[in-house]
């Protein structure tokens, strides 16, 4: 059955709106070529656009052209604010950004882990204002927040976790209560990591990967088939509480100390990396453990004859090339053990080793680990480093929020 001439309607502008988005300003012409619409047909919808406020002219294409067939379209980027939150255990990021996702104003805030719920909430609220202020932001459409812990699929809530701070789950709350004309979600930090190093990182090529976050603590993120799955009950991928060989003890239901947590947390790398005889310093937030891989590469790939040289760039200190090698070597055996699991279990064919940790061993690390896992596992799995690291979760953030956006503001009237 032939869509009904509002449904076809729908579709047209919606696919041109999404070619804005993607392509930038474009004329008339170029919608025209690139839909396949007739003349009257992108004519018509262009006038439509407009209309509801959605796209504007912004200029001409070129200097020697004239009339209504040079005028560049695109869209009104300022109709919908967006903001985007990283929260961790330790703090708070944000970002603001128009309808494109161009990002306007951004700030991070620590918050100490002595600072009751009430007063750290009310800083996290407090910093988002602040920086809707700073990025011209009147209103807030829709705000993204990334968080640790599990996601209810049933309601969409964070989970009450005993290992995590109260304030994360009451600031979802307090956002929609300060700001209630926004849409406000909140998602796993790893699983937005993955789709962020899906669109714009190292799984743009792949529709199925796994991606294995590094940071002050371990998770892993599951997409198949383009679809990120999250399980019965929003837990897929805590591989922390994965039993392991190499830990004293198993993990029990309420703490993954034994699992695979022990191995690859950022306090079990600083430690295997003071056995190799290297001392450690931390930088800002980012997890001591990324500046000691970090460190630890700079040596081994010739760019710096000890760690703490200028090449490394990180508060390291004592470690020749000998000990870098036997480090990271060391490190990749822990981490194909956790690799290796995953793999016989889901035969993703791609994993990404992601958060700070992963960012900062790059290739050098993926290589190692890659090597190990082809010797445990008849599957054959391509294991790539992070483009994205730490910023990975801060950018699905914003990503998943325009996505949101967009579909509220580019859909149909009257759906």
């Amino acid at each position: 059955m032939p869509a009904s001439p509002s449904t076809a309607r729908a579709i047209n502008d919606r696919l041109a709106l999404r070619l804005l988005q993607q392509e930038g300003p474009l004329t008339a012409g170029q919608l025209k070529q690139l839909t396949g619409l007739s003349r009257p047909t992108v004519a018509d919808l262009v006038e439509r656009l407009g209309t509801a406020g959605l796209i504007t002219v912004v200029g001409e294409a070129g200097e020697q052209r004239r009339g209504p067939n040079a005028k560049l379209y695109g869209i009104v980027a300022d109709r919908a604010y967006l903001a985007a939150l990283d929260v961790r255990t330790e703090g708070v990021a944000v970002v603001v950004s128009d309808l494109l996702g161009r990002v306007l104003a951004e700030a991070s805030l620590p918050i100490g882990g002595d600072t009751s719920t009430g007063p750290a909430v009310e800083q996290a609220v407090a910093l988002v204002e602040r920086v809707a202020k700073e990025a011209g932001a009147d209103r807030l459409h829709t705000v993204g927040i990334g968080a640790p812990g599990l996601i209810d699929p049933s309601t969409g809530e964070l989970r009450n976790s005993s290992g995590l701070p109260e304030w994360h789950r009451r600031l979802v709350a307090a956002l929609q209560e300060r700001l209630p004309e926004a849409r406000v979600s909140v998602e796993n930090e790893t699983n937005l990591a993955a789709l962020a190093e899906q669109r714009d990182g190292a799984a743009q090529d792949r529709d199925t990967f796994v991606l294995l976050w590094l940071g002050h603590g371990t998770g892993a993120a599951v997409v198949l088939d383009g679809t990120l799955r999250r399980g019965a009950s929003g837990g897929t991928g805590e591989i922390g509480f994965l039993p392991v060989p190499g830990t004293p003890a198993l993990p029990s239901a309420t703490d993954c100390e034994g699992g695979f947590h022990s191995l690859a947390g950022s306090a079990a790398i600083v430690k295997l990396a003071r056995e190799h005889g290297l001392t450690a310093e931390g930088a800002g937030h980012e997890p001591v453990a990324a500046g000691v891989v970090r460190g630890a590469v700079a040596v081994v790939s010739g760019a710096g004859g000890v760690v703490g040289a200028p090449a490394s760039g990180d508060g390291v200190r004592g470690l020749d090339a000998r000990s870098a090698d036997g480090f990271l070597d060391a490190l990749a055996d822990r981490l194909a053990v956790g690799v290796a699991s995953v793999v016989a279990i889901l035969d993703p064919g791609c994993l990404v080793l992601g958060g700070e940790v992963g960012r900062a061993g790059g290739d050098e690390l993926a290589a190692r680990v890659a090597k190990r896992v082809r010797r445990m596992s008849p599957l054959p799995t391509e294991v790539r480093a992070s483009a994205l690291g730490g910023s990975a979760v801060l950018r699905g953030a914003l990503l998943t929020a325009r996505d949101r956006a967009q579909d509220e503001l580019f859909a149909p009237p009257g759906r």
